[in-house]
């Protein structure tokens, strides 16, 4: 029970962490584009890392 309330948390906080790189990524677009791509993939990989947990919770419940 406990363990699926910290999966649960988790994937939120990967959604969390891909909205302060987003911020992060259109705050230092126009600074340094390099850096700002790298937030851009690091957000994407975020995302990424979201669905991927969210998919694998849904298999171990059934």
């Amino acid at each position: 029970m406990i363990m699926n309330k910290s999966l649960k948390l988790f994937e939120y906080i990967y959604l969390i962490i891909a909205i302060v790189f987003s911020v992060k990524a259109f705050n230092t677009l126009e600074i340094n584009p390099k850096q700002a791509y790298i937030y851009m993939a690091f957000s994407a990989l975020a995302v990424l890392m979201y669905f991927y947990r969210k998919n694998s919770h849904k298999k171990l419940e059934d």
